[in-house]
């Protein structure tokens, strides 16, 4: 930690332990992200720490705050240990990190840290209006979304070839499956695989030249380099490419020039043991190209990805759901993977209206809203009129244990820490919640819960209960979460 964050350590009258300024807070974080970064790709450091910040150590407990619900999981599921093992090299007394949304942060320099101005881009820039990059050797790639990859790709029996393909490609590029060509129809998931792919390449080999692009801006490279007369410059820039991922090659049919340029850097990828990637809507003996082009598509693996069966696209929502950070009834979710089957975009958008409905209506999904969600969209479910009621199926009744685990996991603290002596107050709300629901829907006396809650007493436990009740008239985020665990219970 820089001298400057040591110096504005102080101590809060009566207080025994120490508490950071903000701008100490501030040094402290950058200090972390000053060992994180080298560890990411620059697309993922940047589009997953901007504008976050540190808000505040309190009994070993790192809060760190981030821009957007969104990010809240990701950050959970892929940085979080990360970040506290950094975290206690400069402060050894850190035994958990925990998260709080915070949308004031964004664009706002004077709380969280600038990563542009402390982390210049060198290698890699940029290109002004457009979502891709520059790479050292003048090549132009699309950006590769960091949400894809092949571990949060959900598997079904309708893609789980092209999923196994894509593992095997990303620990072993230019081995075995060389090429590999995806195929299936639109929303499929055949970009989430490549760019996931792309990902996992990049993370086993950091230094590799991974090139993603669609055939559409490969013919624009080609023709620019045709009218400048600059073709055996592109063709050098290419045949430094580790890794081509080529998206929609059914785009190359009756564009003669691009297909022979295509296949003359195709087979000196491909002769050198660079890994070509490459999708369509459609195998490759249906595509309407070149004979030569097609025999060496079909020298590889080649594998579909067809439209998702019922169980996966009940996985998939579910997924999604925890994602987004909303708890939708199981069986809004089941009605949802029934009634849209064609292909995962329109089952997301489907999603997405529903979590507009939560966020901005502050009202919970249900069968029937579902169901005119989609008759809007002109996608009738026909259902029976009974049918998009409000009835749900008989749940059994749900245990406090359960109880603790469901706001644990809502408002990301540990069970332990919920139940445990912490008095840090992103620790208290969610405790005084489980508390709040356990005496109100499983009848547990105030003297039970106080032992449950580390040996309480009772009045503590009636005292949380009560600052919650009275908290729900006049809270509206408050209540929003509550009614969203009550969902989830079971309880409502």
């Amino acid at each position: 930690m820089t001298s400057s964050a040591s110096s504005e350590l102080e101590r809060s009258p009566g207080s025994a332990r120490a508490a950071f300024t903000d701008a100490a807070l501030k040094d402290l974080w950058l200090e972390i992200l000053k060992e994180i970064e080298p560890k990411l790709q620059r697309s993922q450091f940047i589009t997953w720490f901007k504008d976050t910040a540190l808000l505040g150590l309190e009994e070993g407990t790192l809060i760190v705050g981030l821009p957007l619900p969104m990010f809240l999981n990701w950050h959970m599921e892929h940085y979080r240990t990360m970040t506290m093992e950094i975290a206690q090299t400069f402060q050894p007394d850190v035994r958990q990190v925990v998260y709080k949304v915070d949308i004031a942060l964004r664009d706002n320099p004077e709380r969280s840290v600038n990563l542009l101005d402390y982390f210049p881009e060198q290698k890699r820039r940029k290109l002004p209006g457009k979502q891709e990059i520059k790479l050292a050797e003048g090549l132009v790639s699309k950006i590769l979304n960091p949400r894809y990859s092949i571990d949060n790709f959900v598997v079904g029996g309708s893609n789980r070839l092209a999923h196994a393909a894509c593992l095997s490609v990303s620990n072993q590029p230019g081995g075995k499956y060389n090429p590999l060509f995806l195929y299936g129809g639109v929303g499929l998931g055949k970009t989430h695989l490549l760019q996931g792919t792309g990902n996992a390449i990049l993370k086993n080999m950091p230094k590799a030249t991974v090139v993603y692009t669609t055939t559409e801006d490969f013919t624009n490279q080609v023709i620019e380099a045709i009218q400048h007369q600059k073709m055996e410059q592109l063709r050098k820039r290419y045949r430094l490419v580790d890794v081509l991922i080529i998206d929609d090659v059914q785009f190359l049919a009756n564009k003669e020039r691009t297909q022979e340029e295509f296949f003359h850097t195709f087979n000196a990828l491909y002769e050198e043991r660079k890994q070509v990637i490459i999708s369509a809507d459609r195998p490759p003996k249906e595509l309407h190209l070149e004979d030569r082009l097609i025999s060496r598509f079909e020298r590889g693996m080649i594998a579909d990805v067809s439209a998702p069966e019922y169980e996966t696209r009940l996985a998939i929502l579910t997924e999604k759901a925890q994602e987004y950070g909303i708890f939708l009834d199981q069986s809004v979710l089941q009605f949802i993977a029934e009634h849209v089957t064609q292909n995962v975009r329109e089952l997301e958008g489907i999603l997405m209206q529903a979590v507009a409905l939560y966020e901005l209506e502050q009202r919970m999904p249900t069968i029937k809203s579902i169901a005119d969600i989609m008759r809007k969209l002109n996608k009738d479910p026909y259902i029976a009129e009974e049918k998009i009621g409000f009835d749900m199926p008989l749940k059994k009744q749900s245990t406090f244990q359960e109880v603790l685990e469901a706001t644990s996991r809502y408002f990301s603290v540990s069970v332990q820490d919920m139940i445990g002596q912490s008095r840090v107050k992103e620790i208290l709300l969610p405790r005084q919640v489980a508390m709040f629901l356990g005496k109100k829907y499983l009848r547990v006396s105030y003297v039970r819960m106080g032992e449950i809650f580390s040996n309480r007493d009772h009045t503590t436990v009636m005292n949380a209960c009560e600052k919650i009740e009275q908290k729900l008239h006049n809270d509206p985020q408050l209540l929003r979460e509550v009614r969203a665990l009550e969902q989830e219970l079971g309880f409502v």
